[in-house]
């Protein structure tokens, strides 16, 4: 991606149009900055987990189009506020060792790094907050920084007034202050004047521009993006194994494409506005087609394809489509790689080992649950209805043989043209 670019005078109403503003400080103030010259602004990633997932994602997207848009974006990864967290509402969160936060430092700077440019004339930045804080002294930080926070401020937040009945440690109490000295950090050192985060952030983004007015007499800017709902207003970035997760090996490329390739008819026109760099005019010919002929889920198949390319690759999207192409539509199973399991293990698998004699295929059938009982897996190979690697069973005594694997560990069966099952040799 080249940042060797002009600023885009449009970058705010884009942003607008895409909702990608919730909140932020004095709007014609921001305009005219964003217009009259480069801004280096930051948005920051605590490593409380090793891995980012979808609500990150809003922000590393949001961080390309400023940068696109001509302007100079600062990563923050934080090496020293991870080691706290920012307060939940459910409760205190479990603190993590100092080289398990380290290793999720690395963890997360590698998944930010290709979404953005660290050459040309707006070159991104990555930075740890841990290195401004470790040697900071008490004493300093209470003088420096605690004297700028008023503590009925501080108790009026929405997340400590809901955790004070039941208790509230002044470690996550406090964590206002390293955020907002982070800002103010990048604001001396770097000219930083623009932070955005997720609305949940807001107290926190505000935090860090009235630090920044009442110790530097500085103007900066904040910007919160919403949180992403389903439409019947439950946050998104939870799925039935746990949170959508951008680590492959969390949650394997396949599993990815299949959720957004699911994304409810209400919502496809909004993800789409969020979660890709389509022009306006596609996306919106997109939910002109989806409104007329919604069955054909054109938006969803555009929404699966641009996001899965912009996390896991274009060549592992490509592989994803392929392998439901093939499982789906009877194709060629062979040299789809990894995207083969992990469809198979979304339909789900049952594991054989390798020295044993493969079972028939009809004891495969009913192993495997696409049959109740060997009578019925009889009659399904009878009627013309079991497939093996895309092949229809004309045998009903059939029993595959070791040439048959695909890939050296896999067997494929179908009933019919949508129940499938993986059969996985080790």
């Amino acid at each position: 991606m080249s940042t060797d670019v002009s600023i885009d005078p449009h970058l705010l109403d884009d942003l607008e149009w895409r909702g990608l503003i919730a909140h932020a400080t004095d709007r014609d103030a921001l305009r005219e900055a964003l217009t009259q010259g480069r801004v280096r602004f930051y948005v920051g990633f605590d490593p409380t987990a090793p891995s980012l997932h979808m609500g990150h994602l809003v922000q590393i997207l949001t961080a390309r189009r400023l940068q696109q848009a001509g302007h100079t974006p600062y990563a923050l990864v934080g090496g020293a506020t991870g080691m706290i967290g920012d307060p939940k509402e459910s409760g205190e969160r479990v603190m993590n060792t100092a080289d398990t936060v380290k290793d999720w430092v690395e963890r997360v700077r590698r998944q930010i790094e290709p979404f953005l440019s660290f050459d040309g004339d707006n070159a991104a930045t990555m930075v740890n907050n841990l290195d401004w804080t470790q040697d900071l002294s008490t004493i300093d930080f209470l003088r420096d920084i605690g004297k700028h926070f008023p503590v009925n401020r501080m108790l009026a937040r929405d997340v400590v007034r809901s955790r004070l009945e039941a208790g509230i440690s002044y470690t996550e109490f406090s964590y206002v202050l390293l955020q907002s000295l982070d800002y103010l950090n990048l604001f001396r050192d770097h000219g930083v004047t623009l932070q955005f985060g997720g609305s949940d952030q807001w107290g926190n983004l505000t935090a860090g521009v009235e630090l920044i007015r009442r110790s530097d007499g500085g103007r900066v800017h904040a910007i919160a993006t919403p949180l992403m709902t389903k439409a019947d207003g439950t946050k998104y970035g939870k799925t039935e194994g746990g949170a959508l997760w951008l680590d492959p090996k969390l949650m394997p490329p396949y599993s990815f494409f299949q959720f957004w390739l699911n994304a409810e008819d209400a919502k496809v026109g909004e993800l789409l506005r969020v979660f890709t760099f389509l022009p306006r005019e596609e996306i919106e010919a997109l939910e002109a087609a989806h409104a007329e002929k919604p069955f054909l889920r054109a938006a969803q198949k555009a929404l699966a394809e641009q996001v899965t390319s912009l996390v896991h690759g274009e060549q592992e999207t490509q592989r994803i489509i392929a392998a439901s192409a093939a499982l789906f539509g009877g194709g060629d199973l062979s040299g789809l790689g990894p995207a083969l399991g992990a469809a198979l293990q979304e339909a789900g698998v049952i594991t054989l080992p390798r020295s044993a004699q493969l079972p028939g295929v009809v004891d495969l059938l009913v192993e495997a649950g696409l049959a109740k009982s060997k009578g019925e897996a009889r009659r399904t190979v009878a009627e013309g209805g079991a497939y093996l690697n895309n092949v229809r069973v004309e045998d009903v005594d059939a029993v595959p043989s070791a040439a048959d694997l695909v890939d050296g560990e896999w067997l494929v069966l179908r009933r019919g043209k949508k129940k499938f099952a993986g059969v996985r040799v080790q």
